[in-house]
């Protein structure tokens, strides 16, 4: 896609509401949010945007950068490793990971 499709796509997606900016990461790069509005909105984008998150899931979970468990329930926990932190932080799916504190 050229810049100025991908500008025009962009400024459209935003008028929309379906994505926002969410930030600016250490490099100063924006970093935009696509809205759950999007799967009705703009499905073709909400489509995208799930089967890229679900292809790099995959991914690093064959690299063996995710393990997941599951309790009495069937409900899973995902676990990244620091590796799989910065891969998926590198691919865009993932912004911050916040500290798990087990002494509260």
């Amino acid at each position: 896609m050229e810049d100025n499709e991908y500008n025009d796509r962009l400024a459209y997606y935003m008028e929309i509401g379906v994505i926002e900016m969410a930030g600016v990461d250490e490099n100063g790069e924006i970093i935009f949010a696509i809205n759950d509005s999007a799967q009705e909105l703009a499905p073709e984008l909400w489509e995208s945007h799930t089967e890229y998150i679900e292809k790099t899931l995959m991914e690093l979970y064959n690299q063996d950068y995710i393990e997941v468990e599951y309790d009495e329930n069937l409900e899973a926990t995902i676990t990244l490793s620091e590796e799989g932190r910065r891969i998926a932080k590198e691919k865009g799916i993932l912004t911050e990971m916040p500290d798990v504190d087990n002494n509260n």
